[in-house]
């Protein structure tokens, strides 16, 4: 017990929280309390300050807690967007963005290090405050906003990306693929435990992960990389009869489909290629009749719902970024789903999105990212327009 309490201690963040995320803070704090540790410990005291951090208050005086929240990835997916939609590389927000987030590179091990205990740290974190756990999609997405910028600093560009690169590379799981924050931890022994029935408490590797990686190393001219064929080659292996990859971290089989599409063209893979022709067929297939498309929540549990749903502003665009990248600009589908955008836009600018299109845990724990509903159509309506990314980032000859 003395054990435990010393374990959770250790990894308390400096902000106070744990995993920069509400549910281990809670369950922590619990524990702890149950422990002796009373309200007024230091450790108990941080802890719920943190949870005040996370709390968004109504107008009528009620609460809630957030479950977490996503300074990295929102910054990231942010620049890509800005720069998909013409915004010059070296404009001055695109190189504030990525000053945050080269101070943001965890350069410390964390748990990760008990199976990659040789492996220099070099990943980034979902959250604001999380340098134990920093994770594998995120990385790769970073480098890739990376790259997207002209920065003045282009020997701090290299050194960032280069060590990203080499942890990234480190952390690839025995069978080829990538997960989310570590590698090989796929025992189903811990799903067994009676606390762990609210969802998922290990880490297989995903296509959604994997594709992200893969799509960052061949950017990273590794394309050929006897590592990236290998994440490829399980790609592949992986497709849905259907046509379709399953999302792990988004919903669902057209997020996966929208994130491997794009990861197998850029490593190579010619657009003629069985995979891409049978995931383009099927991304057809579940068009919605409005020119958009949406995916229920309970494809996880159903599968009558795989690629059905409500049309959704995010869900359209990650078909859309598919459907670009196999070469598809000039058919019918991308058109009405283009229009769909278009005519859905508001005012302002932005997309209306009520429904909860990210994933926690599949079916147990859903994320609605409230700029997945912005950055994601502004990057398909970008592509659409000037055509595939260009990375002004990347040091010549690459």
């Amino acid at each position: 017990m003395k054990s435990a309490a010393r374990w959770i201690i250790e990894r308390q963040e400096n902000d106070g929280c744990w995993g920069g995320i509400q549910p281990p803070a809670v369950y922590s704090l619990i524990a702890l309390h149950l422990l002796g540790y009373d309200l007024d410990h230091p450790v108990m005291r941080a802890g719920l300050e943190s949870l005040d951090r996370f709390t968004v208050w109504r107008e009528d005086g009620s609460r809630m807690i957030e479950a977490c929240q996503s300074p990295v990835w929102d910054t990231c997916l942010a620049t890509i967007a800005l720069a998909d939609a013409g915004v010059r590389p070296d404009d001055p927000a695109l190189v504030k963005a990525a000053d945050w987030m080269m101070r943001e590179q965890i350069v410390r091990p964390g748990d990760w290090a008990v199976r990659r205990p040789g492996l220099e740290p070099g990943g980034w974190a979902f959250e604001f405050h999380n340098d134990n756990y920093p994770d594998i999609d995120d990385t790769a997405e970073v480098v890739l906003a990376l790259r997207r910028v002209a920065h003045p600093d282009r020997g701090r560009i290299e050194a960032t990306v280069e060590r990203a690169v080499r942890w990234n590379l480190g952390m690839q799981s025995k069978n080829g693929a990538w997960a989310a924050f570590d590698a090989d931890n796929t025992s189903p022994f811990p799903n067994r435990l009676p606390f762990c029935d609210f969802g998922e408490v290990i880490d297989p590797p995903s296509a959604d992960v994997t594709a992200h990686v893969v799509e960052m190393l061949a950017v990273e001219g590794k394309a050929y990389d006897s590592r990236t064929r290998r994440g490829i080659e399980w790609l592949l292996a992986q497709q849905e009869p259907s046509g379709a990859w399953f999302g792990r971290w988004g919903v669902n089989y057209v997020y996966g489909t929208g994130s491997v599409v794009p990861a197998l063209t850029a490593a190579g893979l010619p657009a003629a290629h069985p995979a891409i022709r049978r995931a383009v067929g099927w991304l057809e297939s579940v068009q919605n009749d409005d020119g958009g498309w949406g995916e229920d929540l309970r494809s996880y549990r159903e599968a009558r719902w795989a690629g059905h749903g409500a049309s959704t502003a995010s869900q359209t665009a990650w078909a859309l970024l598919a459907l670009l990248a196999a070469g598809e600009q000039e058919r019918r589908s991308v058109e009405r789903g283009v229009a769909w955008l278009a005519e859905t836009q508001r005012e302002d600018g932005s997309w209306d999105e009520p429904y909860f299109t990210g994933t926690g845990f599949p079916w147990d724990f859903s994320i609605n990212y409230n700029l997945y509903r912005q950055v994601f159509p502004l990057t398909a309506l970008g592509r659409y327009v000037h055509g595939e990314p260009t990375f002004p980032g990347l040091r010549q000859g690459t």
